[in-house]
């Protein structure tokens, strides 16, 4: 017997902030200050305003400040899903919480409620935004690496569509070891250099065809948001098919998530 999913609905009870409205004009507005936001792709318009998922690559501290800003510019307002140790963070931790943000306090026993919350989240006509890499990538081509199953199982629970979104060129800006000196290193190169940081939204992903509760399914769902995610970094990177022209060395080297699949020239 075919498992049931919930129907997306259109109507939502949970309006943005307008704490969080503010901040992502304040990252329009910062980010020519560090680099040159280019933001390609859309989002269809019957999904901007929710139910819908939007998966992204990871690949430095700075992400959340360019997704901030790039969906700003798309007028997409997501609930992001983050780890808890940000909400525990005596600042940052008041400007997740003020924003709407859901915490996932993972390897522990609450992990799986949080999935049901941002489930019911989406139902209730909500955008949510998530790493379905679950860390910043560690590969060294920097392509995105093998996926947590999470993201599909959101998907399957609140039956919504999943879009990626694809991001490049933030790792110039902070790198992977957030030390004092080295965000003040990268600051500085970003002032002076001004890297150009490119946003993609991609097109959703087809998961009509999986069953939800199948053995496997969560699986092949998430092999697909990747592969989408693969070829939606590809479009805003052509000329760095293989290695970054930008290489972070404080950033180590994990191969053993490394995606089988990369995107043809």
């Amino acid at each position: 017997m075919e498992a049931e999913t919930a129907p997306p609905t259109t109507s939502t009870t949970w309006q943005p902030p307008r704490f969080w409205k503010f901040l992502q004009w304040l990252a329009r507005f910062l980010m020519p200050l560090v680099g040159r936001l280019r933001v390609s792709g859309d989002v269809p318009e019957g999904l901007r305003r929710g139910p819908m998922i939007l998966a992204a690559n990871h690949i430095s501290p700075f992400d959340p400040i360019v997704l901030t800003a790039a969906t700003g510019v798309r007028r997409v307002r997501p609930r992001i899903m983050a780890t808890g140790g940000l909400f525990r963070a005596p600042f940052v931790g008041f400007v997740m919480r003020r924003s709407g943000h859901l915490r996932v306090d993972r390897r522990t026993a609450s992990v799986a409620d949080a999935l049901q919350v941002a489930a019911d989240a989406i139902k209730d006509g909500c955008v949510v935004m998530v790493y379905p890499e679950g860390r910043i990538g560690l590969d060294p081509t920097m392509w995105p690496e093998r996926g947590k199953t999470g993201t599909a199982r959101l998907a399957f629970l609140s039956g919504a569509p999943v879009v990626p979104i694809a991001q490049w060129g933030s790792h110039e800006i902070v790198p992977y070891a957030t030390s004092f000196k080295g965000i003040v290193r990268g600051a500085a190169h970003a002032v002076v250099h001004r890297p150009v940081i490119r946003v993609h939204f991609g097109k959703p992903v087809d998961l009509s065809d999986l069953i939800p509760g199948v053995p496997g399914a969560a699986q092949r769902a998430t092999e697909r948001i990747i592969e989408g995610l693969t070829e939606t970094l590809a479009a805003i990177r052509p000329d760095e098919p293989d290695l970054p022209h930008f290489v972070d060395r404080t950033r180590p080297v994990d191969v053993t998530r490394r995606y089988r699949r990369r995107p043809t020239p």
